[in-house]
């Protein structure tokens, strides 16, 4: 049974993961890749391979990341849940030859849609990042 509680739980290990950078082996079980969509300012992403491909670049753009979740709301209707997501997200960048790194802090708003897969673990299938909302004083992408 799809719940509340669940989903929370998937979004909060969902940032902890990014903001270590594990290995894709701890990511993958959290994504459905036959109907997984992921849309990003820069980029949209298909299936494993094209999130795998998605996260090797960022990892190596992003570094001392921070993702604060502030609120997770969840529509559920069944198996399937559409997901209202907030979180803080502050990361510092470093774009060669600059001097100094910089950071970047703001408010990410995401729509998800999960699912209880086979198994009956909570996963995505659909991440859109609706907009960014940046601090004063932060740097943007």
């Amino acid at each position: 049974m799809l719940t509340q509680e669940a989903i929370k739980e998937l979004a909060l290990d969902w940032y902890a993961k990014l903001d270590v950078h594990v290995p894709m082996v701890e990511v993958l079980p959290l994504l459905a890749d036959a109907e997984l969509e992921m849309v990003f300012p820069e980029a949209t992403v298909y299936g494993y391979a094209g999130f795998e491909g998605w996260f090797q670049r960022v990892i190596r753009i992003f570094f001392d990341e921070v993702h604060t979740v502030k609120s997770v709301e969840s529509t559920i209707n069944g198996d399937r849940a559409t997901v209202k997501v907030v979180v803080q997200w502050e990361a510092s960048v470093w774009n060669a030859p600059e001097a100094y790194s910089k950071r970047i802090k703001c408010d990410a708003f995401q729509t998800w849609e999960v699912k209880l897969n086979d198994a009956g673990k909570v996963v995505i299938t659909k991440y859109i990042v609706d907009g960014l909302e940046y601090h004063e004083g932060s740097a943007t992408l």
